[in-house]
């Protein structure tokens, strides 16, 4: 499917045991789908920044690049990174940003050595400066916003406990 436009969506933001946590997703809206949103990505908040020098890299240096998904040891069953290509958000555990002259092709990788190709996105100088600026701008206003939720709980935490 041919990407017309990509933006990213912020899909919730929680504040629970003593977490500010938030989830966004990466989302592509094409002439074929009727200009319908179709999720690509789902992710939390560490993510972002990463994938979006690992897609720079990759087109850059024309060289695979082999994303691994770490797990916080303390909640090994908390998602970080769900793809929504091939089902309702299945876990990942590695991407793979592989380049070639016109695309950057992301797979999912899995223990068992096998990869399983996702989507691509165009290589091309515009679509790269236009996805670092929008990855930088949302990647600053979720932490703004990670930063916020954790004042209003402090804030809340000392009126209630004084």
């Amino acid at each position: 499917m041919p990407v017309d436009s990509i933006n990213l969506d912020l899909a919730s933001a929680d504040y629970f045991d003593g977490r500010a946590s938030l989830w966004a997703t990466l989302e592509m809206r094409s002439a074929v789908s009727d200009d319908h949103p179709t999720a690509l990505l789902g992710f939390d908040e560490a993510f972002l920044r990463p994938f979006a020098r690992a897609l720079i890299e990759a087109a850059t240096t024309r060289a695979a690049y082999r994303m691994t998904i770490l797990h916080d040891a303390r909640d090994s069953e908390r998602c970080r990174v769900v793809e929504y290509i091939t089902g309702s958000g299945k876990k990942l555990q590695e991407l793979i940003l592989q380049p070639f002259d016109n695309v950057v092709l992301i797979s999912a990788g899995s223990t068992k050595d096998t990869e399983e190709t996702l989507f691509q996105l165009p290589r091309t100088d515009s679509f790269l400066r236009a996805f670092a600026k929008m990855a930088y701008v949302a990647d600053q206003a979720l932490h703004d916003l990670l930063d916020d939720m954790d004042r209003v709980a402090r804030h809340r935490a000392t009126a209630t406990n004084p």
